[in-house]
């Protein structure tokens, strides 16, 4: 049987190591000046050995005797415990909050005192030692609601029903307290409720239920828990509430069982066990309880509780490693928690069915499961033995200087302290004994654990990360930022934030068991490969939203729980790419893309984008116009991604990014128009003579489409034209004039690609390059387009023009569309007059548009930037394209560089640099893009400015 040796019996028992009595000397002397100051203690001489042999053994005890003086020694030798009246009329009598205070401070220190002394002293046996902790605990957080519902009242009045009855604040007890078990220098963990809703009365002002009792429970935290000079009264944890700290301090009880109901955990089940009510009459005490029980026992033998507290002390185990706690008696392997493990795992169990096992008491659950065999007698024994040595060892332990330890300590004094109080000698082979003691006693309990609730190797079957204790509610800050720094974290403090928030959040979010029990495996998963790179806090904060929508979509969910490669992928293009997180953040879908990492990264080639997006909708029945929308943006989406994904794993030249970009946005349009053209039919009919493939509209891009450089989440920069010849009516049962018809069609394609849908927006639009601008028709004949080109295009209509191409058309029409650009293009223009123009132009886009910052770069509009180098190519063409008509074939500004330099129009060293300085802006940009860093720029762009600006002064400045 483990069992501590007796305290001292005898004067000669007293004696104690040196090195305790020189640490005592102030407090003996102390102690000495108080008994030479009064009259006469009704104590005997043995009771002053005793205290004497207390305050060198306990700290706490001394500090008490020297604070408090005979009120205290007199109290020290009181067996009965504290009557509530007491507490009540001092604080009835207390000038404020701060005497209030004070009072609670000095009736807490000298009851605990009191309490040490009889338990070192073995006056008091285990359980009533547990009891008295407990019930002094409750007296003051009743006692202390007293006193702030009188604080309240003059202004507030008080919360009463219909009769006039009080309406108390319910407090639950959980853990130690709630099972009437508390240990010495125990925090205590409270859950606060009031019973219905209503407004306060009686009181200067009336005040909402909830903002009462809010007020009444922080008024209690204040009392109990703040720090003063006397301490504190007892430290408060409210974690354990509905939602944990995020959620409202106090809670009505029918949103406490709304909550239960719906997001209740199974951590929550295992911490309701112990769920006391106080400060309430029993018939609500036993409405409060008969409400919870439901949610903590169910109705059939619940055998999924052995793997969830499995799990559960899995992450003790962790973090018991983590803090060096070989030897701590509580998380230990064979400690105190694995003793409330076992007996609570069969109040999970069978709590539902067997009464007898709905108790708050730990020994009244052990002793049940003997009563029905499911433990054996013997093992029985071994739990309560070793539980009630440990317990006892742990009031030794923080009865030395009311400390809420379980550790055995590594220094020589407290050690001997410990020896004394256990009745071990005070030695270094009396520590040795004591710790095979305690060895044996643990290793006891540790096999009967084992046998109940399995080794750790169960444990680990799951492969929980080892990072899940991150996961869980109840884990201190310190805790987890050590454990963070451990993992060698980039700024564990905002990894830690980042994991609370999206905790919260989730918490707040119905994602059902299925749901629930998958974040539990992925999200530490996460989290483990998160903080292994750099910015973990950035990478985690990305993924996260990007879970957020996906918290209650298991499919989802086991998708990346299972699939590795999915959940690395999703990793690295979060890291990489704020814009892509948000991407699928948006449309979680594209996880799908994720399976595969290589054809994920693998791109069609771009000549098949056509090819691809018609395959793709195909799928869909041709007149379900919604699907068609939702297919168009979803396709859009996914070959996006994969763009930008090769593009971030340097899968994909930067010119090739483009490309790609710009090949999908013409199959877009091709499918857009078609779709549009297909709608319009069926109702109204086609014009005469035009199908399908030759529907005798066209689409003209102009800008970064136009000159293939399109870039992520660029818009469009649209004109549409049609043939000349639309007289007539189109052929349908609602016939439209075909003017009327072409009309009618642009807007359907403006609406196919700007309407938002569940699936975004397809394209942004933008037709203000049409002919006379916003003022001008949607739709405009090639004849009228040619027109006013030659007769009323201002200059930067013409530069504009230098980047158009037709994407979608028939080839007759390509063909018009060439020729007219062409002859504009290669048109006699007078160079001063040109040249004029495009600086006045560029002037004016620097005043309107350039961010000019310092140390920045807005590598767009800034002098010597892309816009520059754009104008430049412009200029060309339309000083030189009349004798040089090569320069009019292609619409992009490379190619057009390339030509300017074959016909010696720039020096291959200037052509070289503009093109090298391009291909860096156009780098740089979709860097920016993916980054969602706006347009400016950190880096040092010196060079390239250099470049360009050395041209454009020989070309618009030189005389």
């Amino acid at each position: 049987m483990f069992q501590l040796p007796l305290p001292p019996q005898k004067p000669q028992d007293y004696k104690l190591h040196s090195a305790i009595e020189n640490d005592s000397l102030d407090v003996i002397q102390q102690l000495n000046e108080i008994f030479s100051d009064s009259a006469g203690f009704h104590i005997t001489e043995e009771q002053k050995l005793q205290l004497y042999w207390l305050v060198q053994v306990s700290p706490f005890i001394g500090r008490v005797v020297c604070r408090y003086g005979e009120t205290a020694i007199q109290r020290m030798f009181t067996p009965m415990a504290a009557v509530p009246e007491v507490i009540n009329t001092e604080l009835a009598q207390a000038r404020d909050e701060n005497h209030a205070m004070i009072i609670v401070r000095k009736f807490r220190h000298i009851e605990m005192a009191r309490i040490a002394s009889q338990d070192l002293l073995g006056d008091m046996p285990l359980g009533r030692m547990l009891q008295e902790n407990s019930a002094l605990a409750d007296m003051l957080i009743e006692a202390g609601i007293a006193y702030i519902c009188g604080q309240l009242a003059p202004r507030y009045g008080h919360a009463l029903d219909d009769s006039d009855n009080v309406l108390p604040l319910i407090v639950l007890a959980m853990g130690k307290l709630g099972g009437s078990e508390l240990n010495f220098s125990s925090d205590i963990d409270l859950i606060f409720a009031y019973p219905t809703s209503g407004e306060t009365r009686g009181g200067r002002q009336s005040i909402d239920f909830s903002m009462y009792y809010n007020k009444l429970g922080q008024g209690l935290i204040k009392l109990l828990d703040q720090p003063t000079v006397d301490g504190r009264a007892f430290r408060i944890d409210m974690r354990l509430r509905p939602f944990g700290q995020s959620g409202a301090l106090v809670s009505s009880l029918s949103a406490l069982e709304d909550y239960y109901h719906e997001q209740g955990r199974m951590w929550e089940r295992y911490a309701m066990i112990k769920a006391r009510v106080l400060n309430t009459d029993y018939e609500l005490a036993q409405y409060v309880q008969k409400m919870l029980r439901p949610f903590i026992y169910r109705r059939y033998l619940d055998y999924s509780a052995i793997d969830a507290l499995r799990k559960m002390k899995l992450l003790i185990n962790q973090e018991a490693r983590r803090q060096g706690v070989a030897e701590n008696i509580k998380l230990g392997l064979g400690g105190i928690r694995e003793v409330e493990f076992v007996a609570q795992v069969f109040q999970l169990i069978r709590g539902g069915r067997e009464q007898e096992f709905q108790t708050h008491s730990l020994l009244s659950a052990l002793n049940a499961c003997g009563r029905h065999s499911t433990l054996s007698e013997p093992a029985i024994t071994k739990l309560l033995e070793g539980y009630a040595y440990l317990r006892k060892l742990e009031h030794i332990l923080q009865e030395i200087n009311d400390e809420q330890t379980q550790q055995l300590p590594q220094d020589r004094l407290t050690r001997m302290r410990i020896l004394a109080a256990s009745g071990h000698a005070q030695s270094e082979q009396g520590w040795q004994v004591f710790q095979e003691v305690t060895q044996a006693a643990m290793a006891g309990i540790h096999r009967e654990f084992l046998d109940v609730i399995g080794g750790e190797e169960d444990m680990l079957a799951g492969e929980d990360s080892e990072y899940a204790i991150l996961w869980q509610d109840l884990l201190a800050d310190d805790t987890a930022l050590d454990i963070l720094r451990e993992a060698n974290a980039e700024e564990p403090e905002a990894c830690w934030q980042v994991i609370q928030d999206f905790r919260m959040l989730l918490r707040k979010r119905p994602s059902g068991p299925r749901g629930r029990e998958l974040q539990a495996l992925l999200i530490p998963a996460l989290i483990e490969s998160a903080l292994q790179e750099p910015n973990a806090h950035l990478i985690l904060q990305r993924s996260f939203e990007v879970l957020a929508q996906i918290s209650s979509r298991t499919t989802y969910l086991e998708l990346l729980c299972q699939n590795s490669d999915a959940r690395e992928q999703l990793l690295f293009l979060c890291g990489a790419s704020p814009w892509i997180a948000h991407l699928i953040a948006k449309f979680p879908l594209l996880l799908d893309e994720l399976i595969d990492p290589v054809q994920l990264y693998e791109l069609p080639d771009v000549e098949s984008y056509r090819s691809r997006v018609s395959e793709y909708l195909m799928r869909l029945p041709n007149d379900d116009a919604e699907a068609q929308m939702d297919a168009l943006r979803q396709v859009k989406q996914i070959f996006q991604m994969k763009v930008a994904a090769a593009d971030l794993n340097a899968g994909v030249h930067l010119m090739r990014v483009s490309d790609h970009l710009t090949y999908l946005a013409e199959a877009m349009i091709e499918q857009v128009v078609s779709l549009a053209w297909r709608q319009l039919c069926e109702r109204h009919g086609a014009p005469p003579g035009r199908d399908e493939n030759d529907t005798g509209f066209s689409v003209v891009a102009y800008g970064k489409l136009g000159g293939y450089e399109l870039g992520y989440g660029s818009d469009l920069d649209l004109v549409f034209l049609c043939d000349d010849d639309i007289n007539g009516e189109t052929d349908g049962e609602k016939p439209l004039a075909v003017q009327q018809f072409y009309l009618r069609l642009a807007q359907r394609v403006l609406h196919l690609f700007t309407t938002r849908t569940m699936s975004g927006v397809l394209f942004d639009v933008d037709m203000r390059l049409r002919p006379s601008g916003q003022a001008g028709l949607m739709v405009v004949r090639m004849s009228t387009y040619e027109e006013y080109l030659q007769n009323d295009a201002w200059t930067w209509e013409l530069q504009a023009l230098v980047r158009a191409r037709m994407v979608y058309g028939a080839v007759y029409l390509r063909d018009r569309f060439a020729s007219i650009r062409t002859n504009t293009l290669c048109y006699q223009r007078e160079d001063d007059e040109l040249r004029h123009d495009i600086l006045q132009m560029r002037e004016k886009m620097r005043e309107h548009l350039w961010q000019n910052q310092p140390e920045k770069y807005d590598v767009k509009q800034m002098p010597g930037g892309i816009t520059d180098i754009e104008f430049i190519t412009q200029y060309l063409v339309l000083k030189s394209a009349q004798k040089y008509p090569d320069l009019a074939i292609w619409t992009d500004n490379i190619r057009i560089l390339e030509i300017a330099a074959r016909l010696k129009l720039l020096s291959d060293k200037e052509a070289q640099g503009l093109i090298s300085s391009y291909q860096d802006y156009r780098a740089e940009i979709h860097r920016l893009a993916l980054a969602e860093a706006g347009r400016l720029s950190e880096r040092d762009f010196q060079a390239d400015i250099a470049n360009v600006t050395e041209v454009w002064q020989r070309l618009f400045t030189e005389v």
